[in-house]
């Protein structure tokens, strides 16, 4: 029996590999003993093939060559990998070689990178996978002891493959449709010019927005404040100085009564664990990291450091078969500066698990991002610390009680017009006690309140009139923008099509960093502080796109039917098909347009290239 080679996705997790195998000897670019040998990829060695490869035509960019669609899209070595892909191709086809074990990143990117090595090194020979949520040494031998068929995973793969193909599609052919049209270089993108018409609505509103002045009427009682209001509670904004001034006047110095003092005990069950959107959410909410900062910190505390799980899952549940892991995992966070948390879980008698954390029904390929059973050795950097603590207090939060609180709303009444106040009184603080240092905001309109009762007497012995203006909304901060890519569905009008989009959404968790990036790296939008603000050209762009280019509605279907695809309820030739008739849309649509929109001059960067999302 021959040798079997092992191709991972980085040089680090090939080495890690290899130690856990005992491959100890070392070739040009692999690792081997006398059962295994581990090479591997550099991320992405092979990709889609450029246009001018299919025909020599293509070469220029004239709109009569267009729609560019190869009846087979073929591949090609990426520049500067020709060195890792030949010594891969190499090692596939020798001889002492008799099967392979794909290591890749245990996800769609993953399989495309593994698949699309084989396919151009030519190879034939039976591979297997190798899918595993942690690096730890244990996990990899386990995951070794449980290898599954390459073929259970194909479907997987050709979802991978229509994805890559029908970026290359619209991409192409869509930044060389509008950029031939309107004599400037443009990107367009499946899924980045929708999330560009996203950032741009959203100046617009800014943009158009007409602040007005309004005045509230703040009253102080004995040992608490009031807002006034009309009918509702949210009815609390004058319009006319006059009107506020007279309300103030009228009240100040009388007497009143507490009209209604209502009192709800209220419970807030612990946050759900993190999946890797919503780690980017909050690393950008509190420490202002991009999205892409994020995944790379948590790449490398999982490749690297093996202090995490897979990061990039779109799930925040755990799988049945994690729960006997549980407690050893909170054993292992006892030493140290969770040990304090720790204590308190590991004194129950049994974890308490629910619906809430697991949930086989709600776990795909991956589940929810949780400290791995590897101890901390070595120190880690400051942004891998602030990213590593997100996580470890959030699996940690998810074992203590439900944050308790009495809420007390009041309406006092005071010559015929009512003031609101809302009280707040902590009973259990719960899972909250994880974040007492960490949260330092709180509500306006919380305070603690003396005892007050129905009927009682209330003196307004102050009135106070406040001026504010009417705020336009917020521009889009990268955890903004996070939830809107992953809600896509709200920004669509038919109600029915909306609730089908809740299933998909703009990109997935692992490439919607990549999109971002891809928006400021062509001059679409630019950073100002933690807000995201569209550029003058990706402003233009949007007004120059037809509305099926820069509606979510269009890409969101199409995130949905990569999934089905995944699944085996959608086939890859209709989802294709679907694709080109688009593009054909696209080339038309740029062709026809009449939309006047003059671009502002730009330097020239260089070699054209087109968008690949």
């Amino acid at each position: 029996m021959g040798k079997i080679l092992v191709i991972t996705e980085k040089p680090s997790v090939g080495r890690d590999i290899a130690r856990v195998l005992q491959c100890t000897q070392k070739g040009d670019g692999f690792l081997y003993n006398d059962t295994y040998i581990v090479s591997w990829a550099i991320g992405h060695l092979v990709g889609l093939q450029e246009p001018e490869k299919y025909d020599s035509r293509y070469k220029s960019w004239r709109m009569d060559t267009l729609p560019i669609v190869p009846e087979k899209m073929q591949l090609q070595v990426l520049p500067g990998t020709g060195k890792q892909f030949n010594i891969l191709k190499k090692l596939m086809n020798d001889k002492s070689v008799s099967s392979l074990i794909c290591a890749t990143d245990s996800g769609r990117e993953g399989e495309l990178i593994f698949r699309y090595i084989y396919r151009m090194a030519g190879c034939k020979k039976p591979f297997q996978r190798l899918w595993i949520s942690s690096m730890t040494d244990e996990a990899v031998r386990e995951g070794f002891s449980r290898l599954r068929p390459g073929s259970d995973y194909d479907l997987l793969y050709e979802s991978a493959r229509c994805r890559s193909e029908a970026d290359w599609l619209v991409g192409i052919n869509g930044s060389r449709a509008f950029s031939i049209q309107y004599n400037t270089l443009l990107s367009i993108g499946r899924v980045q010019t929708p999330t560009l018409a996203i950032l741009v609505a959203r100046h617009h509103e800014i943009e158009s927005f007409v602040p007005q002045d309004y005045w509230e009427v703040h009253c102080t009682f004995p040992g608490y404040k009031g807002v006034w209001f009309k009918d509702k509670v949210s009815q609390n904004r004058n319009f006319e100085k006059e009107k506020a001034d007279f309300i103030a006047e009228k009240v100040k110095g009388k007497t009143g009564r507490v009209k209604t003092a209502a009192k709800q005990l209220k419970k807030q069950l612990f946050p759900q664990l993190y999946d890797l959107t919503e780690l980017q959410r909050d690393a950008n909410r509190r420490y202002g990291f991009s999205a892409q900062k994020t995944l790379k910190l948590a790449q490398q505390l999982y490749e690297n450091r093996k202090l995490i799980t897979y990061p990039r899952t779109d799930s925040r549940y755990l799988s049945q078969d994690l729960v006997p892991v549980l407690r050893p995992l909170v054993q292992n966070l006892e030493e140290g500066p969770y040990g304090i948390y720790a204590k308190p879980v590991l004194e129950l008698s049994r974890l308490p698990v629910t619906k809430r954390l697991v949930d086989d029904s709600k776990v795909t390929d991956h589940h929810a991002i949780i400290p791995a059973k590897t101890k901390m050795k070595t120190a880690l950097s400051e942004d891998e610390r602030k990213i590593f603590d997100l996580i470890v207090r959030r699996f940690l939060a998810v074992f203590y009680p439900p944050y308790e609180y009495e809420e007390t709303q009041v309406h006092t009444e005071v010559e015929g017009e009512t003031f609101y106040t809302r009280g707040i009184s902590v009973k259990e603080l719960g899972w909250k006690i994880l974040y007492e240092d960490k949260n330092t905001e709180s509500k306006e309109d919380e305070q603690s309140l003396p005892p007050l009762e129905e009927g009682q007497p209330a003196v307004a012995a102050a009135a106070e009139v406040i001026k504010k203006k009417t705020q336009p909304p917020k521009p889009y901060t990268e955890a903004a923008l996070l939830s809107a890519m992953e809600n896509a569905g709200r920004f669509v009008k038919d109600e029915a099509l909306r609730e089908e989009l809740k299933q998909g959404g703009l990109g997935t968790p692992a490439t919607r960093a990549a999109i971002i990036e891809r928006l400021l790296e062509v001059g679409y939008v630019k950073r100002q502080k933690k807000a995201l603000i569209p550029t003058e050209k990706g402003i233009r762009l949007i007004k120059a796109v037809p509305e099926e280019l820069k509606s979510p509605e269009t890409t969101g279907k199409w995130e949905r039917a990569l999934g089905n695809i995944a699944k085996g309820t959608m086939s890859p030739e209709r989802f294709m098909g679907s694709i080109i008739r688009y593009v054909n849309y696209i080339v038309s649509e740029a062709a026809a347009r009449r939309v006047h929109v003059v671009f502002p001059k730009e330097q020239y960067r260089g070699r054209k290239k087109s968008a690949t999302r």
